[in-house]
């Protein structure tokens, strides 16, 4: 597709960004999310874990995306690649078949210092901590471990104060690797693709959260549902919205990221589409995420 046809498709109804008081694409108005005052100082960080058992749902896109939003917003953020596939570090240009020690080394063996396993990235304000296909053998590794849910909270606590934001792009699966993450985390953020299908794992992932919940972490809590790949020409698009909107109410975030061939555009270039293409409605809609996350308590 040529970039004049990008351009065209970029301005297809349903891609462009709602304003203040307007009904927005879930059904009710959108509010002024303003842009949030520098912070005094930086740290102890909260912890968001971007989780859903189905794959395909944007949750690395917007993992990156939301990170980086938060940067420019004066937060320093701390991404954890928590899945084997490695595309978060991709995701940031990291080579990761070329790491000798990653996330899944912090898990499995003594005596790692998890500053030298972070990585710095390209953009100001975010590192990475990196993964790649090791991280599949920890699952079967860790079983036997005592205290198993709990040894990436033990993994990320050198760290806590030098961040503001932590967030851990889980694996697609509800095994121990995602178990370890919402044990950690204070916070989760359900990205949800504008399918119906997508819907049907909503449920049984809301079913995970409150068992560690009740069990291994009292502080957890949902910090929203993202609705993603919205393509507001669609009636199902629309009504999936909806339908998300009325079981599940305030907890739906009022952003709504559509789909759009700039994400993985940005994903080839191996940057956050904030500086990628600045300007763009995606961009300002994880912008716009960013200090709604803000508002709600979800960030400091």
């Amino acid at each position: 597709m040529n970039r004049e046809a990008h351009a065209t498709y970029d301005r297809l109804p349903g891609t462009e960004t709602t304003g203040i008081g307007q009904e927005g694409p879930t059904g009710r108005p959108m509010p002024d999310f303003p842009v949030p005052p520098p912070l005094a100082s930086h740290g102890p960080a909260r912890i968001i874990a971007m989780c859903n058992q189905k794959g395909g749902v944007g949750k690395t896109t917007s993992t990156i995306n939301l990170g980086a939003a938060l940067a420019e917003y004066g937060r320093k953020v701390l991404m954890v690649d928590f899945d084997p596939q490695g595309a978060l570090s991709v995701g940031f240009g990291v080579r990761t078949h070329d790491l000798d020690v990653t996330v899944y080394n912090l898990l499995v063996e003594r005596g790692h210092d998890i500053r030298s396993v972070i990585q710095q990235t390209r953009v100001p304000g975010v590192d990475v901590l990196p993964a790649n296909i090791d991280l599949s053998a920890a699952e079967v590794q860790l079983v036997g471990e005592v205290a198993r849910e709990q040894i990436l909270a033990r993994a990320l606590r050198p760290v806590v104060d030098d961040y503001d934001v932590i967030l851990i792009d889980c694996q697609p699966s509800l095994g121990l690797l995602t178990v370890n993450a919402l044990t950690a985390a204070h916070g989760v953020i359900i990205p949800l693709e504008c399918e119906f299908f997508a819907m049907r794992g909503v449920a049984l992932l809301i079913e995970t959260i409150e068992k560690i919940t009740d069990r291994l972490n009292p502080r957890l809590q949902i910090d929203g549902i993202l609705a993603t790949m919205y393509d507001g020409r669609t009636l199902h698009s629309r009504e999936v919205v909806r339908s998300v909107v009325d079981h599940f109410q305030d907890t739906v975030f009022h952003t709504v990221i559509s789909r759009t061939v700039k994400f993985p555009d940005a994903t080839l270039a191996a940057e956050p589409i904030t500086t990628y293409a600045a300007t763009h409605a995606g961009a300002e809609a994880y912008r716009q995420l960013a200090r709604e996350l803000i508002q709600r308590g979800g960030a400091p």
